[in-house]
């Protein structure tokens, strides 16, 4: 560290990492300037580069500029709302106001490969579907405006109709660089779910098959959502939607909670009825594997030898144990020949109940139950069509490659009502885990004669908002009402969540649309005297830094008083962040002799001073610190 750098108030450069991905896998491949050897990456790759004009693939006008807009860094904020916050300061769950196109890029250097699950519900282009404009200036101008649901000449923003002869690619290019960031975000062996019905879903199939790789395809679920429909004048009535699943990266099993009809099938009985509950039968010859050797053998039972027609599933070391612990059924049949079945009990030696496997039909939950949740909280219909929460606890419930976590952060950034988050609170109630939710909601205004608006609600994000922490009351009282011994431990249920607020940047960004002359020119630099905004908020400041550190924003931040002066201190001291204006070489000092990793400093603290900048650097350097920099 020769002299203190200057943090970047984008977010994460998504072109740098992609070259930093390739650089990873084929570093003989970069020259000089950063710059790709497309001739010796062609070499490397062999046969495997197609160098036709004629492939396979899919296009739509617009998808160009999705690239270009998923390579055009956010330089917004979130900014912090304790008032409509629930204990802010201890909570793990996030809601965040605004485009989640803009929220997902800001989140990309502190969630990067954590998260555990998505599950989105975006428009079905249906023809009144609201479809995001992603039109961003430097000032998020475009954003602020839509805040009004209408555009500068007063015309609404929200509709795509079909009529408009781009009805289909509109809906494509909003969903491309939303997913492209999605999988970003997810873990490696993380999982997407995203509901749809027929208008976009075979269009959304090709976009996540070149998202996430075909390989990554893991079921096209047929959600059968309605137990009643009205009367159509022709062809089918439709009763499903599909549920689309796909994994970052190949995975090897999905495990899932059994259902009701799928328990009661375990309806045999024997003497470990108490602890593993009833059982089913499996066969244990088969016919349908190749043959091996190893499990080609006979078994004696009350004097008879018993063959397989080829083979056993088990090897015999297996079967003979499960059969001295009274695992085994054999029945005799009127033909003299054996069947041999192994028992497969509901639970395990500890009790636990097994899991099964998800099947590609959902009869059910349906829409209606959701209504009737969103009306149980509100008292009327505050939300049309919101999805059931017990859909969204099932999904919540799948253990990835035999591993059962019930912790994790799970995003939904089309939240509409809040299903997702309510779910998320339900299941850990129900189950003791620990999940965390991220929720991110555009803040679409209320039609004025709305029983919302009459309510005090404003846009769909306060409704979202709304219902999260009805939800949570709900659960508080169920609590505190529940006298059974073995009721959960409300303290360790988190029932609160931080609100943030899609916001410009707490920092003057130079406007580069200004105007060419000197009058303008010289009101630009006027000011950017001071590099912070004159409305900007400590706090505010302090979580933009948190946020383009790369630290999740509910990351434990602890207030000190280092030389009469506040200092930050990030993650036990991992970052510390000073954000007065009048540094000092005592203040510099004393921060580094607590040997963080990371410090940051506002550049104006410094006072145009050289020489306290070249002394704050050699201090630094002397107790180990990483990295210094200034904003």
């Amino acid at each position: 560290m020769s002299n203190i750098e200057k943090l970047p108030l984008t977010s994460m450069d998504i072109k740098d990492h992609q070259l930093e991905k390739l650089k990873e896998l084929f570093p003989e491949v970069f020259t000089e300037g950063n710059k790709i050897d497309w001739e010796k990456l062609k070499l490397t790759l062999g046969e495997n580069v197609d160098t036709g004009k004629e492939r396979f693939g899919m296009n739509w006008p617009g998808k160009a500029d999705c690239f270009k807009t998923i390579q055009q860094p956010s330089i917004a904020t979130l900014v912090p709302d304790r008032e409509e916050s629930i204990d802010f300061d201890n909570t793990q769950n996030l809601f965040i106001e605004g485009d989640n196109l803009e929220v997902l890029k800001l989140l990309q250097k502190s969630y990067l490969g954590k998260i555990k699950m998505i599950y989105i519900d975006p428009p079905y282009n249906t023809g009144n579907d609201f479809i995001y404009p992603d039109n961003y200036a430097e000032n998020l101008s475009t954003y602020l405006e839509y805040t009004g649901q209408v555009d500068s000449e007063g015309k609404k923003f929200s509709t795509n109709t079909e009529t408009d002869g781009r009805f289909h690619s509109k809906w494509m290019n909003m969903m491309y660089p939303r997913l492209f960031f999605a999988r970003n975000l997810l873990q490696e062996n993380g999982l997407i779910f995203i509901s749809i019905d027929n208008n976009e879903v075979s269009n959304l199939r090709k976009i996540c098959d070149e998202v996430f790789g075909e390989e990554n395809f893991v079921e096209q679920v047929a959600w059968k959502n309605k137990y009643g429909a009205g009367a159509k004048t022709k062809g089918f009535i439709e009763v499903h939607e599909y549920i689309l699943c796909y994994s970052k990266s190949p995975i090897s099993n999905i495990a899932a909670p059994l259902n009701e009809e799928q328990i009661k099938a375990y309806k045999n009985i024997d003497d470990k009825y108490n602890i593993r509950g009833g059982y089913i039968t499996q066969p244990l010859m088969t016919t349908s594997m190749g043959d091996r050797k190893n499990l080609q053998y006979s078994i004696t039972h009350n004097g008879d030898e018993i063959i397989p027609e080829k083979q056993w599933v088990w090897e015999k070391e297996r079967l003979l144990k499960a059969i001295a612990n009274d695992e085994v059924v054999f029945n005799k049949q009127d033909n003299g020949k054996y069947s041999v079945r192994s028992k497969q009990y509901l639970k395990d030696e500890k009790g636990k109940v097994r899991s099964g496997k998800p099947i590609s039909l959902f009869n059910g939950p349906f829409n209606q139950e959701g209504t009737s949740e969103v009306k149980e909280l509100f008292g009327y219909e505050a939300f049309s069509f919101p999805k059931p929460v017990s859909l969204l606890k099932y999904l919540l419930s799948f253990s990835i490659n035999d591993f059962d976590d019930k912790g994790g952060i799970v995003l939904d950034f089309f939240s509409g009502s809040g299903s997702t988050a309510q779910a998320v609170y339900e299941l850990n109630m129900e189950d003791g885990g620990e999940r965390k939710f991220i929720c991110v909601q555009l803040p679409e205004l209320i039609e004025e004669t709305s029983q919302n608006y009459q309510n005090g609600l404003r846009t769909i994000a306060d409704v979202c908002k709304r219902r999260i922490k009805k939800s949570a009351k709900k659960i508080k009282l169920n609590i505190s009402s529940d006298n059974s011994l073995f009721k959960p431990d409300s303290g360790k249920i988190d029932l609160g969540f931080k609100v943030f607020k899609l916001e410009q940047s707490n920092f003057r960004i130079w406007d580069a649309s200004i105007q060419k002359n000197e009058e303008s020119i010289q009101a630009a630099l006027d000011l950017h005297v001071s590099h912070l905004s004159s409305n900007a908020q400590q706090e505010s400041i302090l979580y933009e830094i948190l946020l383009k550190s790369g630290f999740d924003l509910t990351t434990s931040i602890e207030k000190l008083e280092i030389e009469s002066k506040t200092v930050f201190s990030v993650a036990s001291g991992e970052l510390l962040i000073c954000l007065e204006k009048n540094l000092t070489r005592d203040l510099i000092k004393a921060i580094a002799e607590k040997q963080p990793t990371r410090v940051i400093c506002l550049d104006e603290g410094f006072q145009n001073n050289d020489q306290l900048k070249t002394n704050a650097v050699q201090i630094m350097k002397s107790k180990n610190v990483v990295s210094f920099r200034t904003v």
